[in-house]
């Protein structure tokens, strides 16, 4: 009821800010990372380009660093139409009961971009987008993040150097069998308690790609970071159905051309800015970068790639095997 009643109140609110600035149509677009991370960056430029596009019709109102709603508030407010637009990470969808969306979690299931956009932007992406419609939410894209480090205060060279660690994760049934399968304890927390989380000791250590540990600052509070790329982490840019069908036609396409677009930029910076945070994160020299040989990156990958098994209950084997042959990846 409280979200309920709060949905309410910023509707009016910012329905109100949209029509003072004479715009037919108001996206609010809540995320809950920062703004100079390629999330952020990207959610800018979508709002750069639609509201050009549209010639100021559609005014996007962005708002960072869950400044509206955290982690578990975000998609019933986007139900309830609280807000417009969103990008949460992968894992949220598997609550929501879109399960399969958790095949994104899978440690290892992709070694590069090249292999994950075969299957984000092919057909199996769409498919997964397709599912969403009867849960009232449209899909619209994928954006990247990137490849995740593992920190913690202690060196983490082997799969054995996390046992007994108190890992912060977001809330994945396939992440939470990851930390586990090392002999970690997996927290399931909100990112935006996380930093507080390990500055005071209620958590050892987390994953996360480096842009968001650094805008996060949570290399000040972590000692080392291994540079495991063990696993994905992405965004699905979604949509109310229910506002997105109410758009007139013209609008929608217009939307439509400035997220690929959108898309298109937030994928090539997602790399660069890892890239950049991971070498500012060094620089800092609050946090020593650990790069695995190529067998301790076998050792780390012979620990976690069973959990693709232990998980195809849940997500589907029929789904993991599809994505396997679309990348050509061979289980080791």
């Amino acid at each position: 009821m409280k979200l309920k009643y709060a949905a309410l109140v910023i509707g009016a609110t910012f329905g109100l800010a949209g029509a003072a600035h004479a715009a037919d149509f108001v996206i609010k677009f809540s995320h809950v990372v920062a703004q100079d991370t390629p999330k952020g960056k990207a959610a800018e430029y979508f709002k750069k380009l639609a509201e050009q596009r549209t010639k100021g019709r559609v005014q996007v109102q962005v708002f960072p660093n869950s400044q509206l709603y955290k982690d578990k508030e975000e998609m019933e407010a986007l139900q309830l139409g609280a807000v417009q637009m969103l990008a949460p990470s992968l894992a949220k969808f598997g609550p929501l009961g879109a399960k399969e969306f958790e095949v994104f979690d899978l440690p290892y299931i992709f070694d590069n971009y090249d292999e994950l956009h075969k299957v984000t932007q092919g057909p199996i992406g769409m498919q997964l987008l397709a599912k969403l419609e009867n849960k009232g939410i449209k899909g619209l894209s994928f954006w990247d993040n990137g490849f995740k480090v593992m920190s913690a205060n202690k060196p983490i060279k082997t799969p054995a150097d996390l046992k007994g660690l108190k890992m912060r994760i977001q809330s994945s049934k396939v992440i939470e069998e990851q930390m586990r399968s090392m002999g970690a304890l997996p927290q399931v927390m909100a990112f935006s308690e996380t930093y507080q989380a390990l500055q005071t000791g209620v958590v050892d250590g987390t994953e996360n790609p480096p842009s968001n540990m650094y805008t996060q600052k949570m290399h000040e509070v972590q000692k080392h970071a291994t540079v495991t790329n063990h696993g994905y982490l992405g965004y699905a840019v979604i949509v109310n159905k229910k506002f997105w069908d109410g758009l007139p036609a013209d609008v929608r396409v217009t939307l439509e051309g400035a997220m690929k677009e959108a898309t298109v930029y937030a994928n090539k910076i997602a790399q660069q800015e890892n890239e950049g945070d991971l070498a500012k994160i060094k620089a800092s020299g609050k946090t020593q970068i650990y790069v695995p040989t190529a067998a301790e990156r076998a050792a780390f990958k012979k620990a976690l790639v069973p959990v693709h098994t232990k998980m195809d209950d849940r997500i589907g084997e029929g789904l993991v095997q599809l994505i396997y042959k679309q990348t050509g990846y061979t289980p080791q």
